[in-house]
């Protein structure tokens, strides 16, 4: 007589990827709590777990400094960064690759139902180089943060310790630095290369895959490239002539193209946040809400689902029936897509707002500026995070949480299948 085994839970690649991050958000606060890990200030459970949560998230957010970590510490941050980065699936999918040569049909499944813009085809062929992307520029952002730290006035072992580092963060989009004032006072070299590691880390893996194809066989660029490149070039231009006027001459062009590029993600700052007047902190809010692109480091609505959303306001005003970018047509689902994703977020964080607001006692703006930079895992604050109590720290960890893997994630992971309907049902008018 045959025993049947008890049925196996299965878990569509969605409820994968949030066991996967709850598991290390989990691992990573005992780890931070090993006798052999201090802290300065003493490091008490919940600010473990609102650390290691915000280093897997690549948030960047504190309630305790960094600087005040022992050399362990520290380490453990910049390998939970660098997990929560990559993903766990691509990482133990690349992993796998390295080791076996190969993945089987199972794990490139998820993988592509994972990272949308990957076909199957491209799955292996993305696994087998997007470690050596990662690691490449985390090196050359070594090398140039090193002589920066040396121009900086430090020792040749603490440059190379502090462009390690930073180099990490950046191209996490993490924003940690090992630095109370963050990278304040720094010269133009660390601060141009830490926004060049937060523009790659945030324009997706998947650009720079078809880039350096485009660059090899002359390929044209995708439409998914094209807008990618365009958006992220106008927003980081836009916001830093923005930023250079409305500060009115007391913020630098340097530092106002570093917020500018940092605002959309990384979290570290060059300048004095409450310096900032309230017309730049609302740019920030903007840019912050806005976010990076898919499939990158970052967080936010997406530099896609922006571009769409306001291609098909246009639209809608000229009248047209069709949304057509660059010769191609954008399918309704798209659009729905983007609007759905950009209201769920939206809603998400009205109520991290109204809940924020209800359990502390902080003014208004800096508030909504707390929330936003949780929910866009930006880590930019104007100094509220280390006066949070119990309930303010449990919502930013919620926000970040739902930010790093995205409301629309959540909403699909209850779904095993998609069902088409066959019905088609006749037009309503609503005025």
């Amino acid at each position: 007589m045959k025993v049947r085994s008890p049925n196996r839970i299965k878990l569509n690649p969605w409820q994968y990827l949030v066991l996967s991050f709850v598991i290390l958000i989990s691992a990573g606060a005992f780890a931070l709590e090993l006798p052999f890990v201090k802290h300065s200030a003493g490091l008490p459970f919940l600010d473990a777990l609102f650390t290691s949560t915000s280093a897997v998230c690549v948030t960047g957010l504190t309630t305790v400094p960094t600087s005040g970590f022992n050399l362990w510490g520290q380490l453990i941050l910049l390998l939970l960064m660098q997990l929560g980065a990559i993903g766990i699936m691509t990482i133990t999918s690349s992993v796998l690759l390295s080791i076996k040569g190969n993945v089987n049909l199972k794990h490139r499944l998820s993988f592509s139902q994972l990272q949308e813009n990957y076909t199957l085809k491209d799955a292996e062929f993305v696994l087998k180089n997007i470690l050596r992307i990662t690691f490449v520029t985390e090196g050359v952002g070594v090398l140039l943060l090193f002589a920066g730290f040396l121009w900086q006035g430090l020792s040749v072992g603490d440059a190379l310790y502090q462009g390690f580092f930073h180099s990490i963060s950046a191209f996490c989009n993490a924003g940690f630095s090992t630095y109370d004032n963050s990278i304040m006072g720094t010269n133009v070299l660390i601060k141009v290369t830490i926004a060049l590691l937060i523009i790659v880390g945030g324009i997706g893996y998947f650009v720079i895959f078809e880039f350096l194809d485009f660059s090899k066989h002359r390929r044209r660029l995708s439409l998914h490239s094209k807008i990618v490149l365009w958006v992220s070039l106008f927003l980081i231009i836009a916001g830093t002539i923005i930023l250079y006027f409305v500060q009115e001459g007391n913020m630098s062009l340097i530092d106002s193209f570093f917020q500018s590029v940092t605002a959309r993600t990384a979290g570290f700052n060059s300048v004095d946040l409450s310096t900032i007047s309230n017309a730049g902190i609302f740019l920030l809010l903007v840019l912050m809400f806005i976010g990076a692109s898919p499939g990158s480091t970052g967080g936010g609505i997406k530099t896609t689902n922006f571009f769409i959303m306001i291609f098909a306001v246009f639209s809608v005003l000229k009248g047209k029936e069709e949304v057509i970018i660059w010769n191609r047509t954008i399918s309704r689902r798209q659009i729905l897509k983007a609007f759905g994703t950009a209201i769920i977020y939206f809603i998400v964080l009205s109520a991290g707002i109204l809940f924020l607001l209800f359990h502390t006692d902080f003014p208004f703006k800096d508030t909504i500026f707390e929330a936003v930079s949780a929910m866009g895992t930006v880590g930019l604050s104007l100094g509220l995070t280390p006066l949070l109590n119990t309930p303010g720290k449990l919502l930013i960890i919620a926000l970040m949480f739902i930010g790093r893997l995205g409301p629309a994630s959540f909403a699909m992971s209850t779904i095993i299948k998609q069902k088409k309907v066959k019905i088609s049902y006749p037009e309503g008018d609503i005025y």
